[in-house]
């Protein structure tokens, strides 16, 4: 399938190509807005290619990467080894990064670039975004003084594998593919091994090319109780809260059955139900 570039009606850009997707909105003078979207369909132009070029370093955990995409995405999971994680799990941030800088060489007020829920935002002095945190109704404002550039989500209903039970991870952090990659660590952390209402089953299983080989990925989830819903809760944000520690992510909200948790100052202190 070749690219597909289309204004939509309210004025956003949906750029699709292969199993990317991405939303892309711009706020300027008008001239601006025609040059940033026209700035990121040519950067999004070959992209996949890009990646596909080194993808089967990319779904290794230690191969040498040469693309500055693949450097991107090795760059922001490499804090998390030694466990094991692998370049792909900061794709998504790291596509939606490379294109909202390709929209940004126009005199941008804002901006972002969503890539199925892994968001890359630009903030110009004196502005503001409001996003949601996924699986709620909570709603945060994020403003150019705040850090956070990046937001991403993960959990074992999502479009990727999960080894945790999460509903649903929501990760602020400095940039999208730093967000991209903890989403995706500390939703593999809400969980309670061996537990008999989770079912799982090796991910090659699944999917014959997927970067996480025999490892067991959440397959389905059935009832559980408030105690053990709270507990998985409590394990990731354990692991959350060791990555706020060392500087890895600004804030974190977990969901799971009708139970949320959060962490971190960031996210904590604004908060809009």
């Amino acid at each position: 399938m070749s690219l597909q570039a289309t204004q939509m009606p309210d004025g956003r850009l949906h750029l699709h190509h292969g199993p990317i997707d991405l939303i892309c909105e711009a706020w300027g003078t008008p001239s601006a807005k025609v040059e940033a979207y026209r700035n990121a369909t040519l950067r999004f132009d070959g992209l996949l290619e890009e990646l596909v070029a080194e993808l089967p370093a990319l779904r290794s955990p230690n191969a040498s990467l040469n693309g500055p995409i693949a450097r991107k995405m090795a760059a922001a999971v490499a804090p998390f080894r030694p466990a094991f994680i692998t370049p792909m799990a900061a794709v998504a941030g790291a596509v939606a990064e490379t294109v909202l800088a390709a929209m940004t060489q126009a005199p941008l007020q804002r901006a972002y670039v969503n890539n199925g829920g892994d968001i890359a935002l630009h903030l110009a002095p004196g502005q503001s975004l409001t996003a949601a945190i996924a699986g709620t109704p909570t709603r945060i404002m994020i403003s150019h003084a705040d850090p956070i550039r990046g937001i991403a989500t993960s959990g074992w209903r999502g479009r990727s594998f999960s080894m945790g039970i999460a509903d649903c991870v929501t990760v602020l952090a400095k940039t999208a593919p730093m967000a991209d990659a903890a989403a995706t660590m500390i939703a593999n952390e809400v969980t309670l091994p061996d537990h008999p209402a989770i079912q799982r089953a090796p991910a090659s299983s699944l999917q014959c090319d997927t970067d996480l080989g025999p490892r067991l990925v959440t397959t389905h989830v059935g009832p559980l109780t408030d105690a053990d819903s709270l507990r998985a809760l409590s394990n990731g944000q354990a692991f959350a809260e060791t990555c706020l520690q060392r500087d890895l992510i600004l804030g974190a909200a977990f969901c799971l059955n009708s139970h949320m948790r959060t962490t971190g100052a960031a996210i904590l202190e604004r908060l809009d139900a």
